[in-house]
Formats: structure tokens, C-alpha cells, sequence
């Protein structure tokens, strides 16, 4: 009889579930729920937060959804998520089993995530130098931690997806992996430490600093049941959701791979015996993202992706209805398409960093050269999806996948695969083959490195 794992990907808009069959590395069933959690109405300034209770009730209808029979075969379980963010809660009890396979959270905050902005430059510059090849940005954990309105009822903290993890386990307090923990700031990836002297001699907080484990590790055992999967089933320390989308579509240590999905993320796997700078560079575009058995990921991460063409909808709506006439974003969003699809090339230029980026914070958005001719929605609509790949190939450019050995670039995510325009525009952009159908799935990458690692 068929065995089953179960990965979970707890990203920034929605919760996806899969059971990969452990014998054929197979998907059998998968299910995607929205999450809706972005809260509104913050009096914070650029601030980013997501209501924790909301993502938690979406992963419980998400694994629910699941077939039974098959839920009641899961011999592990798997976790990914957004990096960078920030969760606090209370020791002992985050969270309550009393509704049976719905566990409920309490004594936690909102989730403080990856896009949150508030930690401006000057705040960033006041922070100590980290020892690490990473440097420091708004968003990232530990500058949240500093930050000086900071909760502090709370003796635990940790990525949205570690917290599940540890509701799962029943854990008193978090354990992290490397590729998690990294993406907080202050983390030495070589010796897979925290920066504790540095960290405390600026008065931060050690005892919320989660426990490192090895990528890839156990975190421990499902402490109850759970929607059919019984108590005592092993259950992964949570892993990053880039490096797991990575995971499960780069079949070749010569491919390169593109995700546009709500930000934009361009990548290649570097030499085995290759060994990061000691140093950071802030105003370098390019990081390295600790990956698995001690390797690393070129990355060019780009804060400006899908979200941009969705805030580019969301305007003209705004715009139209101030008009009185309304359509839907995804009616509207269908027109723009077959309306750049009719313009095949635009000399219009739109940078579209709208949300800067985390080595040059200040970048903000430009439309440049515009004239009489070049104002339709067509247009503008294709200046925009190229400009998206402009704008990743700047930070990651040809000659630096050339010299990598880069033979294809994988191309996927969920802005790719629903938008025809901005397909044509990335085979214009690489100088390589692009190939689709290979997409990239952290929910399916995480149950592929605990099938792997069996």
C-alpha cells in the first residue's frame, strides 16, 4: 500500500498542500487555499502585517481538503514558507488542539512579514555590523526584533511556518534551519551560528533566537492526531520556500531558474566547494542563499514581480471606477493582456521598482520616453512585463549565467504561467534556452527533500 508525504507551503497570499507518493516521487492530490490575511488598517508607517489566526484556519481547511484515505498514509510531514518574516508567541501556548484536527492559535502576534518596510536606512545603519556574508534589510527578522516597538510579552519567536511546526510538535520552544535563519540577519552560515556576541552587546533579545538544525532535519513528531494523520508521524524542521521551490524544478546543476510569482527571484547553484565572502556587501544585487549538504544558490531577489503588474491593475480599477464604470481585476487584468499581446514592441521604458530594492532601497519606480504614440494600454502593459525582466536581469546579468555554465533557464510561477505577454518578454531576455512545464512548487520541493533524505 501506497505511502505518502505530506508537504506544506505557507506563502505570502495562500497555503498549498500536497501528498507526493513516496515510491513514484508522484503528486496524488493537492489543494491551494487563500490565505486573505494582509491587514489594512495599520496605523504603522509602511508597515506589513498578516493576521496569524487566518493563515492558520486557511492550513486547516487546505489539509482537510485532502483525501482521507490518503491522509491517514502520511509517513512525514514537510514545511516551507515566506522567508525573512516574524512571528512571537508564548511558550506552551501558541495554540490549542481543543477543537480536535483544527488546532486554534492564541498568544501570538500578527506575523510581521517579509515586505514589511518600517525599518528605514538610518535605522538599519544604527544596527550592529553582522558577521555574515548576508547583509541586513527591513523585513528581515532580527532588524524587526530590534526595532524598538518591538512586543515584548512574548518568549518565543520564529517564521510563520517554524510556528507550525512547532504546533505540530507540541515544542516548547523553536527550532530553525540554516536556510530560515539566514534570512533573518545575523546568522553565520558557515558555522551555522547566530551572531550571540555581536547580538548581545547591542542588547537584543537572546532568548528569542530559535534553536539551528540541520536543513533537511527532523524537528520532531506530530504531538495529536491531525486530519486523519495519526500522532507520533515525523515532521521536518521548516525549510525556506525559495530554496524548496529551487528543489523541485532544477534537475541539473546547469540550470538556471526564474520565478515570478509576487516578487521575482533569478537563481543558479554554485560550484560544491564554493565558500560565500566573510563580508556583506548591501549594494550588491546579487546573495547566497544557504541551500542543502553545505551548498549555496546565486540569487538575484527582486522585490518587484507580480505584485507590480497586480498594483498596476488595482490603479487602473481605482481609476475606472472614479469614472463609474467597474470591471473586475481579473476581467480586467484578461484586457490588458490581449491588448500588449496586439502590441508586440513598445519603445516606452518602465522601470518598475515600485518597492525598491533591498540593495538600493531608493530605486523607486520611472516611466521614461513616452510621446504621443506610445500611451495606448498595449503599450504600456508590455513596457511594464519587460521591464519586469529588465529589471532581473540587471541584478543577475547574462554574462554572470554565461560564466556560471547557466545552459536553460527554468522558467515558472504563478505571474509567468497566467501571462502570455511576460512569457514572450523572458525569451527575449536570456540568451539561453527557456523551457516551462517544470514549475516551481515549494509544497511539492519540501516533500521531495524528506522522500529524498528517507
Amino acid at each position: 500500500m501506497s505511502a505518502y508525504i505530506l508537504g506544506i507551503d505557507v506563502g505570502t497570499t495562500s497555503v498549498k498542500a500536497v501528498l507526493l507518493e513516496t515510491g513514484s516521487r508522484s503528486v496524488a492530490a493537492t489543494h491551494t487555499t487563500p490565505t486573505t490575511s494582509d491587514i489594512t488598517d495599520s496605523d504603522v508607517v509602511k508597515a506589513k502585517e498578516q493576521d496569524t489566526g487566518r493563515i492558520v484556519d486557511a492550513l486547516n481547511r487546505c489539509v482537510g481538503l485532502l483525501p482521507g484515505d490518503k491522509l491517514q498514509r502520511v509517513s512525514s510531514i514537510g514545511l516551507s514558507g515566506q522567508m525573512h518574516g516574524v512571528l512571537f508567541w508564548k511558550a506552551l501556548f501558541g495554540c490549542d488542539w481543543s477543537n480536535g484536527d483544527f488546532f486554534t492559535v492564541r498568544d501570538t502576534s500578527q506575523l510581521i512579514t517579509w515586505q514589511d518596510g518600517r525599518c528605514s536606512s538610518d535605522f538599519l545603519s544604527s544596527l550592529p555590523k553582522p558577521d555574515s556574508h548576508l547583509s541586513v534589510a527591513t523585513g528581515f527578522g532580527c532588524a524587526t526584533i530590534f526595532w524598538p516597538e518591538f512586543l515584548k510579552d512574548f518568549t518565543v519567536a520564529g517564521t510563520i511556518q517554524d510556528y507550525v511546526v512547532s504546533m505540530l510538535c507540541g515544542l516548547d520552544g523553536c527550532v530553525m534551519t540554516p536556510q530560515n535563519a539566514a534570512s533573518w540577519g545575523f546568522f553565520n552560515t558557515s558555522s551555522n551560528q547566530w551572531n550571540i556576541d555581536i547580538l548581545k552587546g547591542a542588547g537584543f533579545p537572546l532568548h528569542l533566537l530559535p534553536q539551528c538544525v540541520p536543513s533537511g532535519g527532523l524537528a520532531g513528531q506530530t504531538c495529536s492526531d491531525w486530519h486523519g494523520i495519526p500522532a507520533g508521524t515525523p515532521v521536518g524542521a521548516a525549510l525556506g520556500d525559495f530554496q524548496c521551490s529551487v528543489y523541485s524544478c532544477m534537475s541539473a546543476r546547469t540550470d538556471g531558474v526564474l520565478n515570478i510569482s509576487t516578487s521575482a527571484q533569478l537563481t543558479f547553484a554554485m560550484p560544491p566547494d564554493f565558500k560565500p565572502p566573510k563580508s556583506p556587501r548591501p549594494d550588491s544585487s546579487i546573495s547566497y542563499f544557504p541551500y542543502f549538504e553545505d551548498s549555496y544558490l546565486a540569487v538575484a531577489a527582486s522585490l518587484n514581480g507580480g505584485n507590480v503588474l497586480a498594483t498596476f491593475v488595482e490603479m487602473l480599477a481605482a481609476w475606472m471606477k472614479e469614472l463609474d464604470v467597474e470591471l473586475t481585476d481579473s476581467c480586467l487584468y484578461e484586457k490588458l493582456i490581449h491588448c500588449a499581446l496586439n502590441q508586440e514592441t513598445s519603445d516606452l521604458r518602465v522601470s518598475p521598482t515600485i518597492l525598491g530594492e533591498r540593495h538600493n532601497p531608493l530605486c523607486l519606480g520611472q516611466v521614461t520616453n513616452i510621446s504621443t504614440t506610445n500611451l495606448s494600454l498595449g503599450h504600456l502593459t508590455r513596457a511594464l512585463c519587460r521591464g519586469v525582466l529588465d529589471n532581473i536581469t540587471s541584478m543577475m546579468p547574462a554574462e554572470r549565467l554565461q560564466q556560471a555554465g547557466v545552459s536553460r533557464i527554468v522558467a515558472s510561477g504563478s505571474a509567468i504561467a497566467r501571462n502570455e505577454v511576460l512569457r514572450q518578454e523572458v525569451e527575449k531576455a536570456f540568451l539561453q534556452p527557456v523551457v516551462y512545464g517544470q514549475n516551481a512548487d515549494s509544497a511539492v520541493g519540501v516533500a521531495m527533500v524528506l522522500c529524498d533524505l528517507r
